[in-house]
Formats: C-alpha cells, sequence, structure tokens
C-alpha cells in the first residue's frame, strides 16, 4: 500500500502572505479554490476573521472571541479560484500592514446530507478529510452527517447565533471531553458528543447548547486524518531546550499547539512567517487578538521531514511533564505515493 495518497499537500492547504492596501484587492497564490479561510493581522491588535464557502463570504466568526457570526462588507468580500478578495477593513487589509491567511480546501457547493437525524449542508473533501458542516440544532440527543466518509479525529464547533465559546474535542482530547478555542481552560470532562466517538458517517450531539441548542445554527469544521498530509495528536513536554520530537510522517506546514493538562493558550506557526531551523520562533495565538510581537519569540521549533522538534522548555510548548495537544498540516509527506522520499528537513 502506498505511504500516501497525497504526494502535493499544498493542493488542499497553503499559507498565503500578503501586505494589505487599504483598497480592495485580490489576494492569490493560494493554488486553488480555497473553502476556509482564517486571516490574521500580524502587525497589530485585531481579532482573526475567518471564513468559508458554507457560510459565505462577509459572514465573520473569530476564534479569539465567543461572538455570534457577523457580516463584515469590508473584509474577505469573496472566494476565488486561486484565493480571495479583501475590501477596505483593517481587519485584512489595512495600509502597510502584514497579514497571513491560512486556506483549505473542502468540497466547494455544500451539498445536502441526510444520514443523520439532523439534514446538514456539507462541503466535504474525501481525499484531505476535511469539512465544513453547517446544521440547525434540535435540544434533542441527535445526529448529523459529516461527509467524510471515514472517522473525524478532530472537530471543531461554533453557534453562529450566539455568544458562546468554540468547542473543539477530538481522539487526541477524549470524545467525553474538550477545550475552548477562544479560551485558555484546560480539558474538562464536558457531554457534547454523547460520550461517542463519531462514526465514519456520523457526529452524536448531545443537548448541550454550545453544540445543539434548539433551532440553533452551527458551523462544524471536521478533520479526519490522512497519513502523509494531517496528524491531530498530543505530546508530553521534557522542560528542556533540547526538547521533544513529535513524530508526523510530514514536514509540517502549520501546526497548532495548546498545553492541555492547565490553562495555556493555542500557539499557532507556519513555515511562510519563519525561516528556518533555530529561528522557528514567530507564534500567533488562536484565542487572542495580539500581534507576533506582543506574543514574543520564545516558540523555537525545528521543521524536520517527519515532524518538528521543540527546542525550548517553555510552559506554553514544551513544559516538564505537561500534555500538549496539536493539530498539523503538511508541507511535504515524509514518502510519497511512490518509493521516493519526499519530505526535506528545513
Amino acid at each position: 500500500m502506498a505511504y500516501t495518497t497525497i504526494d502535493n499537500p499544498g493542493l488542499f492547504f497553503n499559507t498565503v502572505l500578503y501586505t494589505g492596501t487599504g483598497s480592495s484587492q485580490s489576494i492569490t497564490g493560494v493554488g486553488f479554490q480555497t473553502d476556509w479561510t482564517w486571516i490574521k493581522d500580524r502587525d497589530s491588535t485585531e481579532n482573526h476573521n475567518i471564513f468559508d464557502t458554507v457560510r459565505t463570504a462577509t459572514k465573520r466568526i473569530s476564534s479569539n472571541r465567543t461572538n455570534a457570526e457577523d457580516t463584515q462588507a469590508q473584509q474577505l468580500t469573496a472566494f476565488g479560484s486561486d484565493g480571495f478578495t479583501v475590501g477596505t477593513d483593517s481587519g485584512a487589509n489595512h495600509s502597510g500592514r502584514n497579514y497571513v491567511s491560512w486556506n483549505w480546501l473542502a468540497g466547494g457547493t455544500a451539498s445536502s446530507n441526510s444520514d443523520g437525524s439532523i439534514t446538514s449542508s456539507v462541503s466535504a473533501n474525501t481525499t484531505a478529510g476535511f469539512s465544513i458542516v453547517s446544521y440547525t440544532g434540535t435540544g434533542s440527543n441527535a445526529t448529523v452527517g459529516h461527509g467524510l466518509g471515514s472517522a473525524p479525529s478532530f472537530v471543531i464547533i461554533k453557534d453562529r447565533g450566539n455568544s458562546i465559546s468554540w468547542v473543539v474535542s477530538g481522539d487526541n482530547i477524549g470524545w467525553n471531553k474538550n477545550v475552548y478555542l477562544d479560551s485558555t481552560q484546560a480539558v474538562q470532562t464536558a457531554n457534547h458528543f454523547q460520550d461517542t466517538a463519531p462514526t465514519s458517517s456520523l457526529m452524536y450531539l448531545s443537548t448541550d447548547a454550545a453544540v445543539n441548542g434548539s433551532s440553533r445554527n452551527y458551523i462544524m469544521y471536521c478533520f479526519a486524518e490522512k497519513k502523509g498530509y494531517s496528524k491531530f495528536g498530543s505530546y508530553t513536554g521534557n522542560g528542556v531546550a533540547d526538547g521533544t520530537f513529535v513524530y508526523t510522517g510530514f514536514k509540517p506546514a502549520w501546526v497548532m499547539i495548546k498545553r492541555s493538562d492547565v490553562a495555556n493558550d493555542w500557539n499557532i506557526q507556519d513555515n511562510k512567517r519563519t525561516d528556518y531551523n533555530g529561528k522557528q520562533t514567530t507564534s500567533l495565538r488562536a484565542n487572542t487578538s495580539e500581534s507576533e510581537s506582543t506574543v514574543g519569540t520564545d516558540f523555537r521549533r525545528d521543521i524536520l521531514s517527519n515532524g518538528f522538534k521543540i527546542r525550548n522548555g517553555g510552559a506554553e510548548t514544551n513544559e516538564s511533564g505537561g500534555t500538549f495537544i496539536y493539530m498539523a498540516f503538511a508541507e511535504n509527506p515524509f514518502v510519497t505515493s511512490g518509493t521516493k522520499a519526499a519530505g526535506t528537513a528545513r
């Protein structure tokens, strides 16, 4: 069997940097028609701005806030064949400021999915293991179809119409537990998913208002782990500068880490905002509006052909005995679908 079915991860995930102009501009170079775009101002205190094609352009939710979805007419104004267009709002296009956009490919136009007791609207990419699921809650125990054809390893859910935290759960957390994307809160026991792991077709939803309140509208991002492309795992810190090595099976392009046993931030690094091994220091926090410079630089990490190695003993990524969860996407698989090694260390 081939090592991976994804020889070119850049067809499914890509980080694109750009500089704001203050006037409407098209951001290109993504390499595909993005279905999920996450934008952050690197230079200033601005919210994270998240858009997807299921909710449509201009409909913003922010990972650092509990706020309901709102309409931002001058942030991401349109999705395009090779990227997206931004308007004049400072959160996405202030003149002279530097921005990062993280972009994922789902399945384009959403389709109705009646696999569960709730009929959902799903844009699914079964190759990359990513789907965007929109549904309306019932307030009763329910199931909802996710469209992936394999069980999700990790999910992120937001109530679109109410001020309530983002629920995050997965195999690396426990389906009877969760953390909040907008918060530093440690992992907690919670019955969001009927204490039941998802199947190849269904997510199980409890009556909790954060995931299934009566007549409330939700957006759910589902991820099934794909060898050589995505990994959703955990590791234990060792507290030293020659830190923990985390095997992913690919050279990472994007990694988000959260210490889960105690309260701590969500730290995001990618392969476009940093230089090379020994200088993997630039981070952004999903749960805060801070700029890169405010977050600081003590986030040293080596990118390797088959994973990443923490190069500091800090509390946020490598404190001795700490438990850390992560989600990661590939720049290159360690091995292609043939026999030739594809991943190379930086």
